[in-house]
């Protein structure tokens, strides 16, 4: 059964992975055996590639802003020209923008939506088409708490995480007869740069630290079982779907 978690000669590519969650999911595809393409959108810390390193990992530093559309076809095709083949696909990317919905801006809401759908829709699309040709592979695309709730001050990114859900079930449909699996993961609360202003709130950490049964924020190492097993022949029959990996928030 273990064999069914091995990656060996797979590769990976995760977006948005020069730190925090995404740093994580290359460590853990890594750890399963898996060559690793590590992405970030200006530059990837010395500190990410040499934890690669240490494991053994075959990786391949790319750098780009994936709001831009030829950044996308850009990055699968590296992926595709160094290693060969593209296996995984981990969209991670994304951004965040915090403001009351009377003050959100047209800037804001756009930067996030192209962030964080409109370059899952277009990476899904390109790596796609090497997966169909070969008749396989694994798409991951990271969504959220707010793929089902609306959340407060953040109608961009709610958004964009709802889209993701939708589009992850509509590429799925397409695809599962193929070979490809497309599915997604739901974060709750893990700390991140992304949670950092909610957790350096002593009002709304105490609030969100409430309500997670598990009692903590979750970690970067949370994700790795999750991962593991949608990139993995273990969820060969596993199509369209979300896994919460929430500590329990979304049933409190």
């Amino acid at each position: 059964m273990m064999e069914a978690f091995n990656l060996k000669d797979k590769t990976a590519l995760v977006t948005g992975s020069s730190r925090g969650l995404g740093a994580g999911i290359a460590r853990a595809l890594a750890e399963a055996g898996a060559n690793v393409a590590i992405h970030g959108s200006r530059a990837i810390p010395q500190s990410t590639q040499e934890m690669l390193t240490e494991i053994g990992a075959n990786q391949l530093p790319l750098v780009g802003d994936v709001s831009d559309p030829s950044v996308c076809s850009r990055l699968i095709d590296a992926v595709v020209s160094h290693f060969g083949r593209i296996d995984i696909l981990v969209n991670n990317a994304g951004t965040i923008r915090r403001a009351p919905a009377v003050d959100h801006s047209d800037e804001d809401w756009q930067t996030v939506i192209d962030t964080n759908l409109t370059s899952v829709f277009r990476l899904t699309r390109h790596a796609g088409r090497h997966m169909l040709a070969q008749g396989s592979g694994k798409i991951i695309t990271i969504a959220s708490l707010l793929t089902f709730q609306g959340g407060i001050t953040v109608p961009s990114y709610a958004a964009a995480k709802g889209g993701v859900g939708q589009l992850t079930k509509a590429f799925a449909n397409e695809w599962a007869a193929k070979g490809i699996n497309v599915n997604a993961i739901a974060p709750g609360y893990m700390a991140t740069d992304n949670t950092e202003a909610l957790r350096t709130n002593p009002e709304r950490s105490r609030q969100i630290l409430e309500r997670i049964p598990a009692g903590r924020w979750g970690t970067p190492d949370d994700m790795a079982g999750a991962v593991i097993f949608l990139a993995s022949k273990a969820s060969d029959y596993v199509h369209g779907h979300v896994l919460v990996v929430d500590g329990g928030w979304l049933g409190r």
